[in-house]
């Protein structure tokens, strides 16, 4: 999974770089603030998990860094570096609220088949990173990288690119309602959406007839007559010369 993990950041940093088509300031400022925008969120993440559960998490360490990967993303180009630092602080905090305090109040989004969490680290974050470059884009950078012109933030001087930021998240997420469920009305009608119940308990091995992940002895205790002689003491020493035994598992 870390492995993933740093093959998703390090490619999230070339398609925010890669945006401006040209190796220039915009592309530069774009892989700055994606890297400190995740660092700056996995942090945070961390930080939340071991302040209210006493431990940190490889798992929340990994959503943290996903959603300041996609907060960035809209204003990667466009803001300045204490400004990243500021979405991935927020990004690290908001999201981790929705998913670890509301997702469990909320009685729809417990209704929600959600493995992923996507919701939170896409959606939540994705939303709050386009309402976040609507307040942090500097003057200059979009200048530099947008055709349209005299774009700007509200904090530069402008709350019309912060309007416009909302409107467009409404039309996307409207957009994607629409279309996502035209696209699983249609599946539905060769397929079941969802496996029964049964199926699910046993997971993959009723449906595939094999597991994902075969690991021996994944939550077993060892048991000598289920699995043949086993001493800790496999090697002993005897005027010097080393000897042991070999067990088939």
């Amino acid at each position: 999974m870390l492995a993933g993990a740093g093959f998703l950041w390090m490619g999230w940093s070339g398609f925010n770089g890669g945006g401006p088509y040209a190796a220039n300031v915009v592309s530069s400022m774009a892989v700055l603030n994606t890297n400190i925008c995740a660092a700056t969120s996995l942090l945070v993440w961390t930080c939340l998990d071991v302040v209210f559960f006493k431990k940190p998490s490889v798992i929340g360490a990994v959503q943290g860094m996903i959603t300041g990967l996609v907060c960035i993303t809209p204003g990667a180009g466009v803001v300045q570096g204490w400004a990243a630092i500021a979405m991935g602080v927020l990004s690290g905090s908001i999201p981790w609220y929705t998913m670890m305090v509301l997702h469990k109040r909320s009685a729809l989004l417990q209704k929600v088949d959600d493995t992923l969490a996507v919701f939170h680290t896409h959606a939540v974050a994705g939303v709050l990173g386009g309402a976040l470059t609507g307040l942090f884009a500097e003057p200059t950078l979009c200048s530099l990288f947008l055709a349209v012109t005299n774009s700007k933030g509200a904090f530069y001087g402008s709350g019309m690119q912060f309007i416009k930021q909302i409107v467009g998240a409404c039309f996307i997420i409207g957009w994607n309602i629409v279309a996502t469920t035209i696209i699983i009305l249609f599946i539905k009608l060769f397929i079941p959406l969802r496996m029964p119940d049964e199926e699910i308990l046993i997971g993959d091995d009723a449906v595939h007839g094999e597991e994902a992940y075969a690991l021996w002895a994944d939550g077993e205790k060892y048991d000598n007559s289920k699995h043949g002689w086993y001493s800790d003491n496999t090697q002993h020493f005897n005027d010097g010369a080393a000897t042991g035994i070999t067990v088939d598992l």
